[in-house]
Order: structure tokens, then C-alpha cells, then sequence
């Protein structure tokens, strides 16, 4: 169990999940719930989309690399760098595959239309930062652009064998994710394993940093991705349906997965279990209490908040 809703003081309802942390022996450091249980990693993978990236020749800066990794929020920053992207690689977003869509971030979206803009873009889909790094990749291998989503592209291809490598899992069968490319299913010890790879080896060392440096335009401002970026030195990554990881440099990869999809309890027993791992400082802890207890409303007012239940 990774969390529980308490209303007045009364238990509401509980958020079952599980948690993986290994360290770079491989030793398991801490374990919660069914961590062999298999979903789809979703966005979580994004790290490693963007190292096949960049290894295939995609020429991109730190704010271009962390777009790549990115499941943006849709503010004008993100499609400034997204734009930037494929000018690079002389295209434009009708290149994109992704879906149209409205901003993730509803400021960005509240900001459009009180600009005029009556459709939604592609560019202004959450993952087409993601989208962007694989055209930049396939110009530059000389790989086709226009079948870039394709399983049996060659761009995926090695994304699907990085994917395999890092988890140690059989990751087929493969779904198709929301923005239309591959996603790999495994398991929360696989994407621990995945993570602690991207907090340890040289090999992703750009993707990490430009995270790291950049929580902001890899996410949103007000997401917890982006909290948790701010307080540890960490590459954090979350995925549709409530799955998570987080690669602290040079001690452990954590992996996180709520099974009834709640965004809220999955990071509160993400926070929880690093506050028992000893790598919260004091005001890292008060930094993050609005995430590692979410309130929950009544009648508008906090009558209960969402509290961490990790065994």
C-alpha cells in the first residue's frame, strides 16, 4: 500500500502500489507491494528515448536534450524549444505524429484561448519534445521520418533493445502509447533497475544532467517531478497512469507504480520511501509538503489530506 485518504480524520479510501529502490550493486534496497506485477512504463521511459537520440546523431543542446526526455506542460517555453528542434533539423510540426492536442498544463491552455487559438496542435501535446529528438535522430541517421512511430522502425528498434537492456525484462508485447509511438511493458523492479542505470552510468550522463538542470522545461513548474528536481540531485521522470521513477545520482534508481492511477498517492509514497532512504533534508521535507500530503477538500476548505501508508 502505498497511500491512504483520511477525510476528518476518517480513512476514505487506500491507494495500493508497489516500490523498488536498488542500489549499483544490484542489491534491492527497499520493497513494497508486487513489484513483478507488469504495466506499460509509459513517459517513464523517456530518458532512454532520448539517449537513442542523441546516440543516433540528433544534435541536441541541454534545453533540447531535456525536451527530448520531456513530458511537457505545452507553455511557450517548451514549444519555443520544440520549434528550435525541428528547425535544426530542417523540419517543421506538421513533421509531428503525435496527436493534436491542448497544452498538460492548464495555464498554458488558458492562455491560448485568451489569445484566440480556437484547435488543438501538435506541437502542443505533451510529448512532442519526444516526438522532435526522434526526427532529429532520423534525419541525422538517415533513417525514414514519415514511419518514425513504426514498431519495426530502426529507431525504435534500439530504443526497444536499450529498453530491454536497462530493465532486464522481456519488454514485448509492446502497446502504443497515447502520443502514438511503441511503450514497453515490464515490471517496478525492471524500471528501478532502469533508473538506477540512469543515475549511475556515463552512457546517460547528458540526458541526466540536462534534466536535472532543467526540471522545468522536462516537466512543468508545478508538477512534482519538477519539486523533487528542485530538492534532490535527481533525474525524476513520471508516466501516464500513475508510474514513476527517480534516479538519484551516484546512490540508487527508485521505481514507483500506483495500480488505481492516482498521480497524488503514487507521490506520496514516492517521497515517503526516500524520507526513509535518509536523502530528505529538512527543507527539502518542507519544500515538499505539498506533495507528500496533498489535501483533500470539502465545501472548498482542507478537511483531510492524503497520507503515506507504506508497510
Amino acid at each position: 500500500m502505498l497511500a491512504r485518504a483520511l477525510r476528518s480524520g476518517l480513512s476514505e479510501s487506500y491507494h495500493d502500489g508497489a516500490i523498488a529502490v536498488f542500489d549499483d550493486a544490484g542489491a534491492l534496497l527497499l520493497e513494497v507491494g508486487d513489484i513483478d506485477r507488469p504495466f506499460f512504463f509509459r513517459s517513464a521511459i523517456k530518458p532512454f528515448q532520448a539517449t537513442i537520440s542523441l546516440e543516433a546523431g540528433a544534435d541536441l543542446n541541454r534545453e533540447q536534450t531535456a525536451l527530448a526526455a520531456a513530458s511537457h506542460g505545452g507553455q511557450p517555453a517548451h514549444r519555443a524549444v520544440v520549434e528550435s528542434m525541428l528547425a535544426a533539423a530542417g523540419l517543421d510540426p506538421s513533421a509531428l505524429q503525435c496527436p493534436p492536442d491542448w497544452p498538460l498544463a492548464p495555464t498554458a491552455h488558458q492562455q491560448l484561448v485568451a489569445a484566440g487559438e480556437t484547435v488543438p496542435r501538435r506541437i502542443y501535446h505533451n510529448c512532442s519534445g519526444k516526438h522532435a529528438g526522434a526526427l532529429a535522430a532520423c534525419v541525422s541517421a538517415g533513417w525514414p521520418v514519415e514511419t518514425y512511430t513504426d514498431p519495426d522502425h530502426p529507431y525504435q528498434q534500439r530504443v526497444r533493445e536499450l529498453v530491454a537492456d536497462v530493465t532486464g525484462e522481456d519488454v514485448l508485447p509492446a502497446g502504443v502509447d497515447g502520443c502514438g509511438f511503441p511503450t514497453m511493458r515490464g515490471t517496478t523492479r525492471g524500471l528501478a533497475r532502469a533508473f538506477t542505470h540512469l543515475a549511475m552510468d556515463d552512457r546517460y550522463v547528458r540526458v541526466r544532467e540536462a534534466m536535472m538542470a532543467m526540471p522545468a522545461l522536462t516537466s512543468d513548474t508545478d508538477r512534482p517531478e519538477a519539486a523533487l528536481m528542485q530538492w534532490l540531485p535527481a533525474a525524476v521522470k513520471g508516466g501516464a497512469v500513475a508510474c514513476a521513477g527517480v534516479a538519484l545520482t551516484g546512490r540508487f534508481g527508485l521505481a514507483a507504480k500506483c495500480w488505481d492511477g492516482s498521480n497524488q498517492a503514487l507521490y506520496v509514497g514516492v517521497i515517503e520511501a526516500l524520507e526513509r532512504l535518509g536523502v530528505l533534508e529538512p527543507v527539502a521535507r518542507e519544500g515538499l509538503a505539498a506533495h507528500a500530503r496533498p489535501p483533500l477538500l470539502g465545501g472548498g476548505v482542507p478537511v483531510g489530506s492524503i497520507e503515506p501508508a507504506l508497510p
